[in-house]
C-alpha cells in the first residue's frame, strides 16, 4: 500500500527575508507537507520502524527553518527538500512554505511557494553536471508531452526532462555520448528516452530529418547551427514552446570562449532567428551557465509557436 504522510501547518519562528532588517528579527513561518512513501509494512506490523516518523520529520523541518537564514523563502524551500530527500525514506514530496505576517501592504493573509518534486528529479538536480539553471527556472512554461533535445551529449537535459514526464528524442552527432545517455537512462528506469545519431552541421543542401509540427517542447543549450532554426521552428507544434540558450559575442570577448566568434550570437540575433515564434521570455547578458562553472555571456529564449488560425499570444 503506497500513500502520504501528511503535516499541516507546521509553525516556527525563522529568518527570511530580502532586507538585512527583515531577517534581523525571526517571523513566524508554516510548513505543510504531503510525503509519498510504502505504508503497508508499518499498517502489517503497527512499528514506528517500518513507516516515516512525522515527528522526527517536523523536528528536523523546524531545526533547518529556525538555524538557517535565508534571503528567499525558495531557498529555505531547496533546503527542507534536499534534507528530507537525504534522511528520510520518501519518492515524492509536496511542499508548501510561506510567511504568516508577511511585511507586505495590503496582503491580509500569507505569501510562499509551493514546490512538488520526486526523489529522481531532486537526484537529477544534483549530478555532475546538472540541468541548465535556465531549463529548471522555466519548466512550468513548457507543455506536456514529446521533447526533442538538439545537441543533447551525455543527456543532462533529456535525463531531466524524462524524469519530469516527457517522452525525449536525443539528437548528438556522438553516439558515444548518446550510448551513455541510454545506459544511464536504463538505470534510472527511464524508459521514454529515444536516441538519435546525427550530425545537425551538415553544409547545405543537407536537411535534417526533425519531423513537422511533432514536439512539444524542444530545447537547445550550448550550441548554434544557424541554417538549423527553420527546421526547429518547423518540428514544434502548433502551441510547443522552444527554449534555446547558447554564448553571445560578449562571451568571446570576455572569456575567449567559444575558440570562434561565429559561434557566438549577435546582440538580438537569437530574436531575428525565431522570428516566427511569440516570445515568452528573452535576456542577454551574464548568466549562470551552471552552478560550478561561473557566468557567461548568454541569450536565454522562450518562445512558442502561435496556435494555427490564432492570435499568436
Amino acid at each position: 500500500m503506497s500513500g502520504s504522510i501528511i503535516i499541516e501547518r507546521l509553525e516556527f519562528r525563522g529568518r527570511c527575508g530580502v532586507t538585512a532588517e527583515e531577517r534581523a528579527r525571526p517571523q513566524p513561518l508554516a510548513v505543510d507537507l504531503e510525503l509519498d512513501c510504502p505504508l503497508e509494512p508499518a499498517g502489517r506490523s503497527d512499528n514506528l520502524a517500518h513507516t516515516v516518523d512525522y515527528a522526527k520529520v517536523a523536528q528536523r523541518v523546524v531545526e533547518v527553518g529556525t538555524t538557517q537564514d535565508s534571503c528567499l523563502i525558495e531557498a529555505m524551500a531547496e533546503r527542507i527538500l534536499a534534507m528530507l530527500y537525504d534522511e528520510f525514506p520518501v519518492e515524492r514530496i509536496k511542499l508548501w512554505v510561506r510567511k504568516l505576517h508577511p511585511p507586505i501592504t495590503h496582503v491580509t493573509g500569507s505569501v510562499g511557494v509551493t514546490v512538488e518534486r520526486t526523489r529522481l528529479v531532486q537526484q537529477l538536480r544534483h549530478t555532475d553536471p546538472p540541468p541548465a539553471p535556465f531549463l529548471m527556472q522555466q519548466l512550468h512554461r513548457l507543455p506536456k508531452g514529446k521533447a526533442l533535445d538538439i545537441a543533447a551529449g551525455s543527456g543532462r537535459h533529456s535525463l531531466f526532462l524524462a524524469a519530469e514526464g516527457y517522452q525525449v528524442d536525443a539528437v548528438d552527432r556522438d553516439a558515444q555520448a548518446l550510448a551513455h545517455l541510454s545506459a544511464t537512462a536504463r538505470i534510472r528506469k527511464l524508459t521514454a528516452v529515444t536516441t538519435r545519431t546525427i550530425d545537425l552541421e551538415q553544409p547545405a543542401p543537407y536537411e535534417p530529418d526533425l519531423g513537422n509540427e511533432t514536439y512539444d517542447v524542444i530545447v537547445v543549450f550550448f550550441f548554434l547551427h544557424r541554417s538549423l532554426f527553420p527546421y526547429l521552428i518547423e518540428a514544434l507544434k502548433p502551441g510547443g514552446v522552444l527554449v534555446y540558450e547558447t554564448f553571445t559575442i560578449d562571451n568571446y570577448f570576455h572569456h575567449k570562449h567559444p575558440k570562434r566568434w561565429e559561434f557566438c550570437l549577435a546582440h538580438n540575433e537569437l530574436l531575428r532567428l525565431t522570428s516566427a515564434l511569440h516570445v515568452l521570455h528573452y535576456d542577454e547578458g551574464a548568466h549562470l551557465e551552471g552552478p560550478t562553472s561561473g557566468p557567461a555571456y548568454t541569450a536565454q529564449l522562450v518562445a512558442h509557436k502561435p496556435l494555427r488560425g490564432g492570435p499568436s499570444t
